[in-house]
């Protein structure tokens, strides 16, 4: 299974950046008081555990961590979801979706795309 990172400060969107010069990742934002949220989350942790692919995986409580939140949505030029799911490469959001969107189906679509 792919190791899924959480970010809890600005400085860990840098490793975000730079791997993604290297290797395709998957940056998740969540609210962990939502529902839709948590089904998103484990539709996301199920594509991880399941796939066979080399990629990085991190994700952002969104209300927690909300300056890591808003530093994503200003890099990426991306309006704000929760959930929201990005496929990044090159530091730039390739992919994106949020809410009931967010299924393992969509996601290993996505990273067949990179």
């Amino acid at each position: 299974m792919t190791e899924l990172k959480e970010l809890l400060e600005l400085s860990d969107l840098e490793e975000v950046w730079t791997t993604s010069n290297d290797t395709p990742v998957l940056l998740f934002k969540q609210s962990t008081t939502c529902p839709i949220s948590a089904e998103a989350f484990e539709q996301f942790q199920q594509f991880l555990r399941e796939s066979e692919d080399d990629i990085a995986a991190y994700y952002v409580k969104v209300r927690e961590s909300r300056p890591v939140s808003n530093k994503i949505e200003e890099e990426l030029g991306v309006q704000h979801q929760s959930p929201q799911i990005f496929l990044v490469k090159n530091k730039k959001a390739v992919w994106n979706t949020s809410h009931m969107d967010i299924t393992k189906e969509n996601i290993e679509e996505a990273i067949k795309g990179v």
